[in-house]
């Protein structure tokens, strides 16, 4: 480690809230889950997030610039992680989206691949010297990350190809993109939603529908909102320890993709609000970060891992909501699961890597 580097310089707060939200979201899987088949997979988390600070700081240890200079490879492994995944991958309720490791462990390489993907936007546009983008590099940054996703959407992983989107909008958002090219993509886009509705799977179609009119098919399609949305409203002001929309089993996956509405039931509205709260200072807490980046990199790097996050904070809990179609997507640092942990806690260590480093010359 470069002598110009001290842990004095590692933001301690920014780790402080996060763990606040991990250790909330371990409480409540193990709520959610204590008399089911799933008990004790708060242990587990437990495990996960212990593993994820870890390494966060190894990654701290590393300059990001000497992964800037490398992530050409990387992007080709993390292509080749996709490939690996696509013909020896888990199939799971009709998907492909996890590789089984030594020990009978899991691994989603589509979550990595998201924090490849910030380093290679941000190595892009950091090499761009010129103030307006082009329309070459509008459509290589497009490449860039169209590429894996089209890849993650042949799993068929809806969810986390669209989670991907938001580090492409971010580069080219601050990467200097013009009015019209951005209303030129938008226009283009929503001419092409009809061929894009008739490439869904019939699942993903009935989520959509269900979303629209959640009431049509109460026992169906739209099941899980209705139980979340019941669950969230008997929560109350300061929250119901009953429980009975979680604990009954009522509520799908509540220590996974709905675990903001199991802790909506349980801590009523002052809850869910706290939780919130703390996620908006987390997200200042970043943003402040990526305003004292050394260098062009690093701010778009800290912004990639912003733009991530609030993608999938808003698009969870508007889920619950029900303001947004149930798309998979968990819930940073609270959802069980050991690979949005991991993802999450790297890609918070490259941050730190961008703070550590904002003095050096």
């Amino acid at each position: 480690m470069s002598r110009y580097i001290s842990f004095r310089d590692f933001d301690w707060v920014l780790l402080i809230f996060v763990l606040l939200i991990c250790g909330l979201g371990v409480m409540e899987i193990q709520s959610a889950t204590v008399h089911t088949k799933f008990a004790g997979a708060h242990i587990k988390q437990v495990y996960w997030v212990l593993g994820g600070v870890g390494g966060m700081f190894l990654v701290s240890f590393v300059n990001y610039q000497v992964l800037l200079d490398r992530v050409h490879w990387l992007y080709f492994a993390s292509i080749g992680s996709l490939m690996i995944v696509l013909i020896f991958g888990q199939k799971y309720l009709g998907a492909r989206r996890w590789v089984k490791m030594p020990g009978g462990a899991h691994f989603q390489p589509s979550e990595w691949v998201k924090l490849i993907l910030i380093l290679a936007v941000a190595k892009y546009f950091s090499d761009l010297h010129h103030k307006d983008l082009s329309w070459p590099d509008f459509m290589k940054a497009g490449a860039i990350v169209g590429i894996p996703m089209l890849m993650v959407l042949a799993q068929p992983d809806l969810g986390t190809a669209l989670t991907y989107l938001p580090i492409a909008i971010m580069g080219l958002f601050l990467g200097g993109v013009r009015f019209k090219q951005a209303f030129i993509v938008v226009l283009a886009v929503a001419l092409l939603m009809p061929l894009a509705w008739h490439a869904l799977k019939p699942y993903q179609r009935d989520r959509l529908t269900s979303f629209m009119d959640p009431e049509a098919d109460r026992q169906g399609s739209g099941y899980q909102v209705n139980q979340s949305l019941i669950a969230v409203g008997s929560g109350g002001i300061w929250g119901s320890s009953a429980g009975s929309q979680t604990h009954l089993a009522f509520l799908p996956v509540p220590q996974t993709d709905f675990i903001f509405a199991a802790f909506a039931e349980e801590h009523g509205f002052v809850g869910a609000l706290g939780v919130m709260l703390l996620y908006f200072i987390v997200l200042m807490r970043l943003t402040q970060n990526a305003q004292t980046a050394p260098d062009r990199a690093g701010t778009f790097i800290v912004m990639g891992v912003v733009a991530v996050l609030s993608f999938h904070i808003l698009v969870n809990i508007g889920m619950v909501v029900g303001f947004m179609p149930v798309t998979g997507i968990p819930l940073p640092l609270m959802s069980y699961g050991g690979s949005s942990v991991l993802f999450m806690f790297l890609a918070l260590g490259i941050v730190m890597n961008v703070r550590m480093r904002r003095f050096v010359n």
